[in-house]
């Protein structure tokens, strides 16, 4: 549809989607880069995530803006950089070896929610430091959780209470079960004084500009986003290489003798092509505070503006051949700021993009390290919408062997 849309209205048009009004789509990485370094308060990212606020709470970096944006940032950002990133590589391996090795063997089965249990189990390892019963029933609390949630979000007429059985009844009782785990873990963390290496300890040890410790309000809206936004996609864009990979035998062949040699050169890039061809959202929101020319249009306060990260990646003054599975183009030349962007850029940038891209790597590694990986069918994948989120509509069906 968008592809049609662009060769009809050109680089730069309105739809009417729920619940932005309009949505003004930009797909030209001038009118990106425009939006994407403009002043924050006159671009409201949390606003246009306010679908994902049921979930995430109020107190979410994903939905501030401005001032209480870059505060609660600043707050998350350790962990997730540098060194300290780095010591959570061990662990990423310990559970992707014990993932992989429940795998069938010669039988077809979908990677996804392989994907997205190992993410998972990877995200509260990180998050608590810890596992044990008490990680596994929030495991599963936090997967109910995810399946009803993407159900209702973006359909108003499943948020509406139609009494007990209903979808919104669900995802309430849902999410107050795993808000109960959260609350628990914080006051057993904060009575007992335990603290470590885990995210918890470090938010647990933060303080505000004015000196106070963090509600368990907040608290539980970071942990909460930490836990969702921290998996759900990183497992959705493993899948989605995965399955490219499967098509691809030669890239296939090429990734596995590196990893076997130990190196990850060519896996990154293996990502980045996944990420340009199969990225895991379509758009990068943006909510008007005051009007704004953006590709010759005056968009009037309150529009929304929609980056098309699809038609972005798939421009051909960009990229060479842009439908082609290429991932050597990521070892030939870097993409330009603004013309590759699956995390999204300026202030708003992902910021567990880099634990993503080291976690995918580590865990395609001993993926290809372990088992002999195929496709049963050959069709390409279609796309299939899971809450705000694009998927691979088979799952990503593989057969593996022990190599």
């Amino acid at each position: 549809m968008l592809q049609r849309y662009h060769r009809r209205y050109g680089d730069t048009f309105a739809l009417k989607v729920w619940p932005f009004d309009p949505l003004v789509v930009i797909s030209h990485p001038d009118d990106v880069k425009r939006v994407f370094t403009g002043d924050p308060a006159q671009l409201h990212a949390g606003e246009g995530n306010q679908v994902l606020g049921p979930i995430v709470g109020p107190h979410s970096v994903l939905v501030l803006d401005e001032r209480p944006h870059l505060r609660t940032r600043k707050l998350l950002l350790p962990p997730f950089h540098g060194a300290r990133m780095r010591v959570y590589g061990d662990v990423m391996r310990e559970l992707a070896e014990a993932e992989v090795a429940s795998w069938p063997a010669g039988e077809p089965f979908p990677a996804l929610p392989a994907m997205q249990r190992l993410t998972l189990r990877i995200i509260l390892r990180t998050v608590f430091g810890v596992d044990g019963a008490r990680m596994a029933e929030l495991e599963q609390a936090l997967v109910r959780l995810t399946k009803v949630g993407t159900r209702v979000m973006l359909m108003p007429l499943l948020q509406r209470d139609w009494g007990p059985g209903s979808p919104q009844r669900r995802f309430e009782a849902a999410r107050d079960e795993v808000d109960e785990m959260l609350h628990a873990e914080v006051r057993r963390r904060r009575a007992s004084g335990e603290r470590g290496d885990d995210v918890l300890s470090m938010l647990l040890d933060a303080r505000g500009e004015d000196g106070s410790e963090p509600t368990e309000g907040e608290l539980r809206d970071h942990l909460i986003t930490l836990l969702i936004a921290g998996h759900e996609t990183t497992a959705t864009q493993l899948s989605w290489t995965l399955e490219r990979l499967v098509r691809h035998p030669d890239v296939l062949a090429r990734a596995r003798a590196e990893a076997l040699e130990g190196g990850h050169e060519y896996i990154d890039a293996v990502v980045k092509e996944a990420q340009r061809l199969r990225p895991v959202l379509t758009y990068v929101m943006r909510t008007l505070k005051a009007p704004m020319t953006v590709g010759g249009h005056e968009v009037p306060e309150g529009a929304t503006i929609g980056t098309s990260i699809t038609l972005i990646h798939r421009r051909p003054e960009l990229y060479d051949e842009p439908l082609r599975f290429r991932p050597e183009r990521f070892l030939e030349a870097k993409p330009e700021t603004y013309a590759w962007i699956p995390f999204g850029g300026g202030v708003r940038r992902c910021l567990g993009a880099p634990f993503a891209t080291f976690e995918m790597r580590h865990v395609l590694s001993v993926i290809l390290t372990r088992r002999a990986i195929t496709a049963p069918d050959p069709r390409p994948e279609p796309r299939r919408r899971r809450g705000i989120t694009f998927v691979p509509g088979r799952g990503a069906q593989l057969v593996a062997q022990p190599l």
